[in-house]
């Protein structure tokens, strides 16, 4: 009882936790702030379309849609949106994120504020429907929802010495920042895709994502042995290096600065919202205290060094241990965090063996909550680049496109850095091109709200090029593009070339009673078959 006992406290206290991690959990959180500010700060520009009332996908139909499923429907769709769907109050949620998330960046409030932070950003994917599918949501949930349990507690805690983090959620963090690798690893393999097994998959790599940057143009001309070099290197960071961080000290700091170069890398080439920030700040978590102080100047190294009579006096001292105070939490910790554990290796299991004999009612509990994940990132690569491109027309012959703000349309614009902001709409198109249209209900109701000429969807485009009164027609057309050649850019300046391949949705038109029509069907099925 007493091994039993003591093991309890060492995993699910603050009391066991480590007492050498202090700078990089502040490190992490701070990240924590930044990744939180990026999402909430691009929402705040494009909910209401995405959402909103009169956006592509309303939360308000959605929630209404799950309402027959009774008590429920709130498990299937946790979300603060179930007390107002409005447009204020979406607006609302995503504001008290945003707030929130200055307050971790500022070390403020640091619990409140990140469960604050945890719960409006849930409260958006609980209804996003297709805008919030996205890999990179769910490491965010789950490393949101386990940095609840390594927050310090108090106003302004500074390092929060006298609040050790439960070491239990350390681990799952890192656990986590493993199986991203690891189980991105696995997929590349199992999915039988002949360019991860010839190491061909990072020829055409940085042309083919949803957002290419133009440092990716450079790098995709190089030659064809790096891209070969790269793709082993990202097999073996994924399967073998990663490993590292259960070896000594001294490995785990080298596993640290590999995972930073690359994940910088992959950030300067290729825009993937937060997720390579995510990524890159659970890596801090292999570092102490002492390694990390090298990277302090000595002037301010004193306040940082463990100090008894300091913490004393300028931090509130947690309860004792045998309180009931702190019972009821280390009993609530020990549970949600065994839960996790038990979600998340299940759910690696059950990638290296489908047909694992596990108790699966657990793993499915929580996953309208997106807190224990798998993840498999890039299993395939997509062979070709296609964009779909919205026009209108009042005659059904001049067709006039809509700008995109951020997804590649004019071939002479220089594709741009925008990570960690994510336009989840430009995003969205990127995966609905690679499908047909029937698959992706956004593109005709996006046609849809462009007849309607609502503002909130209008405000995702960069220019409304019918001003004064909506088209007549909206159609969705479907382009193939290639990064140019280092000739033709140096000839014409364009970065891109593309060919029209022909409609990819139904053309269609509002009738003078409000409905929509069928003015023409698509030409296109789908993206082209290779």
């Amino acid at each position: 009882m007493e091994t039993f006992r003591r093991g309890f406290v060492y995993l699910f206290t603050s009391d066991g936790g480590p007492e050498n991690q202090f700078a990089a959990r502040w490190v992490f959180l701070r990240f924590m702030g930044i990744i939180y500010f990026s999402a909430f700060f691009a929402l705040l520009f494009q909910v209401r379309g995405l959402i909103g009332t009169q956006g592509i996908l309303p939360a308000s139909d959605y929630l209404q849609a799950l309402h027959p499923y009774g008590v429920l429907r709130f498990w299937y769709a946790p979300s603060l949106a179930w007390i107002s769907s409005s447009d204020s109050a979406l607006m609302a949620i995503c504001w008290v994120g945003l707030l929130s998330s200055i307050c971790v960046l500022l070390n403020l409030l640091p619990r409140i504020s990140l469960l604050l932070c945890f719960l409006c950003f849930l409260s958006f994917i609980g209804v996003s429907q297709e805008f919030g599918q996205y890999q990179s949501d769910g490491m965010l949930l789950e490393a949101g929802f386990l940095a609840l349990f390594i927050a310090p507690a108090g106003l302004w805690p500074a390092l929060g010495r006298a609040f050790k983090p439960i070491r239990a959620a350390i681990l799952l963090l890192l656990w986590e920042w493993f199986r991203i690798y690891f189980e991105s690893g696995v997929v590349k393999l199992q999915s039988g895709d002949p360019t991860w097994r010839n190491l061909t998959a990072m020829y055409e790599y940085y042309q083919n994502g949803p957002l290419p940057t133009w440092i990716g143009w450079y790098l995709q001309h190089l030659p064809h042995w790096f891209h070969i070099a790269t793709a082993a290197v990202t097999l073996a960071m994924e399967l073998l290096f990663v490993w590292m961080a259960i070896l000594s000290r001294r490995l785990r700091i080298v596993c640290f600065w590999m995972v930073t170069v690359w994940q910088a890398g992959v950030i300067l080439t290729a825009n993937y919202a937060f997720l390579n920030y995510l990524v890159l700040a659970l890596g801090f978590l292999l570092l102490d205290d002492a390694y990390l102080l090298r990277f302090v100047p000595h002037r301010w190294r004193t306040g940082l060094i463990a100090n008894p009579e300091s913490i004393a006096r300028h931090e509130t001292p947690a309860p004792p241990a045998g309180s009931p105070l702190r019972r009821i939490p280390s009993l609530f910790s020990a549970l949600a965090l065994l839960w996790i554990a038990y979600a998340t290796t299940a759910e690696l299991i059950l990638i290296l063996w489908p047909s694992a004999p596990l108790p699966m009612a657990p793993i499915t509990a929580l996953e309208p909550f997106r807190i224990a994940n798998q993840y498999g990132l890039f299993a395939t690569m997509t062979p070709h680049r296609y964009e779909i491109e919205f026009q209108g027309s009042d005659d059904a012959q001049t067709w006039t496109p809509y700008s995109f703000r951020y997804k590649p349309q004019d071939p002479s614009e220089r594709p741009g850095i925008y990570a960690p902001y994510q336009p989840r709409f430009d995003w969205n198109l990127w995966f609905a091109s690679l499908e047909d249209w029937q698959e992706s209900p956004m593109v005709p109701l996006t046609e849809e709200r462009l007849l309607e000429n609502s503002k909130p969807v209008l405000s995702l485009f960069r220019r409304n090029p019918f001003p004064n009164r909506p088209p007549r027609y909206v159609r969705a057309v479907l382009w193939q593009y290639w990064f140019s050649t280092p000739q033709q850019k140096r000839t014409t300046g364009v970065w891109w070339q593309r060919q029209l391949l022909g409609t990819f949705a139904p053309t269609v038109e509002r009738l003078p009673d409000g409905a929509f029509a069928q003015v023409a069907p698509p030409e296109l099925s789908g993206p082209p078959a290779d």
